[in-house]
């Protein structure tokens, strides 16, 4: 194998961690999530999280989830409200997910209350 090669293969390496399970520590959710969404949307999308799908973030954010599962840092997911709207993964229609560094908690709520 080539030095290029080796190079790419490494840099392919790094930005494909594979997810590990977490504990999600004590769960939470704040008053606009809890109001905005309907509790089988919150278990569904929290049942997401916790298996390393990480929704609406871009694929930079779903690797930096991927090796926090490992190193022990926050973990950022968001989800859509509606699920048949669009979700940017902030604003409108979004709910986020976070898991704290030090897995104490998850809290679910909306991008607003951050």
């Amino acid at each position: 194998m080539s030095i290029s090669h080796l190079v790419h293969f490494r840099r392919r390496q790094k930005l494909n961690t594979a997810y590990k399970p977490f504990p999600l520590g004590q769960i939470v959710g704040t008053p606009g999530a809890l109001q905005t969404v309907e509790k089988s949307r919150m278990l569904e999308c929290l049942t997401r999280h916790a298996r390393g799908d990480w929704g609406n973030v871009c694929p930079e954010d779903a690797e930096l989830n991927n090796r926090a599962t490992h190193e022990g840092t926050r973990i950022l997911s968001a989800y859509p409200i509606d699920p048949v709207k669009p979700c940017k993964g902030h604003g409108d229609n979004c709910i986020w997910i976070i898991t704290e560094a030090d897995r104490s908690s998850t809290c679910i709520l909306l991008p607003e209350e951050y």
